[in-house]
């Protein structure tokens, strides 16, 4: 077991990593008061968002390089005081230019937290006692984004969207103390700076930047009916296949892509993926039904998916010491049913579905979720050495994230879809020759008399209204049944999977 001085090191890690996860979501829900704040457009202003993404998936492949490099506390308390300055500098910031600007150097500098505490936990803590850890890196993944909106609109409500970046401060630097003081794991290697491969970081930022930004924006801009998102994709694809032939053809390559000829490894990371569908697709999906559906305001949404962060509260404690005793493939074999029977509980939405409606479905999901992300992590590196680590950890983090882009991106096109399928479907049988119709017209039109020249018009307004309503709640059906399905389709990789090896940790050595 790791001394207290590391235990303290480590808890130091987990709250900076909170906080970069927090805030990639924490200005969802404060975005008209920024946008009011630095006087940007609806168009600008959806780059506070964007450009923490992009920042942030471009630097979690590389903390694996530069933790060999800088060593592990170094990069961190680096990552962590940059970026509690770039949160400083967010809250100052006067035009949207530059917050656009910080909010990139946020994500870019802070993103390398995240992998860095997944890359520790297997260095500093046995096997015994990797379920209780994993279950609390687990619960701090998935809740962080799942408070981040309502948090934000609390701060936002009560204060300023100054705060929404302030906060970060202190926590900022008693995380950038704590493992400063307490972790000294390792030592840097100086000399490997003159071996890090320029060209393929070059290629590395044109692959996973232009791809990022086409899956942020290209439901918007009707994919490659734009010119500009064809362009970048274009980019994306030739940077991608010129990052690749780097990848395998230099000695020291910016990202080692050879830790995928394990099969745990790479099983694991397309779990992560799947899971990163569900973790950033659920905290988007629910939001959005109950704002644009229900038209609850932030706070009322918070208080209904707090379920999903509670139960996995209740469940990590009890999950991570069972998975010490139990085959952890058959806890994710549990948690990908769990999820994808959570998902499909929720495929008979109605207009009027509330919290009761989401109660259940929510405890199992959220049970499910917090079950396989912490299993699929120890799947992926509970069988690669210590030297493997730090760049197996960015890899499977990059993995989810982008599970969570693609997933977002599928959902806006895909439900776009489905709401014009079910348009389709029920406008037909809004004929006033059926007496239900012309019954309904006749209310509308008495109730709007006096008070619009032409209440017929209104009327069929009106109900035309209703079918979209409709129609959109039955696309979020569709959303939820394709959620349960894949996560049910996943169940068969746990075939291809070992049972990982126990290993004693860096802190026995």
């Amino acid at each position: 077991m790791p001394s207290i001085r590391q235990r303290i090191g480590f808890v130091a890690g987990l709250l900076g990593m909170f906080m970069a996860i927090l805030d990639i979501q924490i200005v969802a829900s404060s975005l008209n008061e920024i946008q009011a704040g630095v006087s940007a457009t609806p168009d600008e202003i959806s780059w506070v968002q964007t450009a923490y993404l992009i920042a942030e998936v471009i630097m979690i492949p590389l903390s694996g390089l530069l933790t060999r490099w800088l060593s592990t506390r170094y990069t961190f308390v680096i990552s962590c005081l940059s970026f509690t300055a770039a949160s400083i500098g967010c809250a100052l910031a006067q035009t949207i230019e530059q917050l656009i600007v910080l909010r990139a150097i946020q994500g870019f500098v802070g993103g390398a937290m995240i992998p860095i505490v997944y890359a520790m936990s297997f260095s500093l803590f046995p096997t015994r006692v990797m379920g209780i850890v994993q279950a609390l890196i687990g619960m701090i993944a998935t809740t962080a984004p799942s408070i981040g909106p309502t948090l934000g609109g609390y701060i936002t409500q009560a204060t300023s969207w100054h705060w929404l970046f302030l906060m970060n401060v202190i926590p900022g630097l008693i995380a950038a103390a704590g493992v400063w003081f307490y972790l000294d794991m390792d030592k840097p290697d100086f000399s490997l700076f003159k071996k890090i491969d320029f060209l393929g970081l070059f290629f590395l930022i044109g692959f996973l930047g232009p791809l990022e930004y086409i899956l942020e924006e290209g439901p918007g801009d009707d994919w490659f009916a734009s010119h500009h998102i064809a362009g970048l994709t274009l980019i994306s694809i030739t940077s991608a296949v010129l990052f690749f032939w780097r990848a395998f053809s230099v000695d020291m390559p910016i990202v080692d892509l050879r830790v995928f000829r394990n099969r745990n490894f790479a099983v694991g990371s397309i779990l992560g993926f799947v899971v990163g569908v569900a973790l950033f697709g659920l905290v988007y999906l629910m939001p959005l039904f109950l704002g644009g559906v229900r038209h609850l305001n932030s706070l009322q949404i918070g208080q209904i998916m707090f379920v999903t962060g509670l139960s996995m509260f209740i469940t990590a404690p009890i999950a991570g010491r069972l998975s010490d005793k139990v085959d952890i493939r058959y806890m994710l074999t549990f948690g990908l049913l769990m999820v994808g029977t959570g998902s499909l509980m929720n495929a008979n939405l109605t207009a009027d579905s509330g919290f009761y409606q989401f109660l259940w479905p929510q405890i199992v999901r959220g049970i499910g979720l917090l079950i396989c992300i912490f299993t699929a992590a120890r799947i992926a590196m509970g069988t690669l050495t210590d030297a493997q680590l730090g760049n197996a950890a960015g890899l499977f983090n990059l993995m989810r994230n982008l599970g969570g882009a693609v997933a977002l991106a599928a959902m806006d096109t895909v439900r776009d879809i489905r709401f014009d399928y079910h348009w389709n479907q029920l406008i037909p049988a809004v004929n006033e020759t059926r007496d239900a119709v012309s019954s309904q017209l006749f209310q509308l039109q008495h109730q709007f008399e006096g008070m619009v020249s032409d209440p017929y018009v209104l009327a069929v307004k009106q109900l035309a209204s209703r079918v979209a309503t409709e129609a959109n709640v039955l696309s979020f059906n569709d959303m939820f049944i394709a959620l349960g399905v894949i996560y049910l389709c996943a169940v068969p990789l746990m075939l291809f999977l070992r049972k990982p090896e126990a290993h004693d940790g860096g802190a026995a050595h």
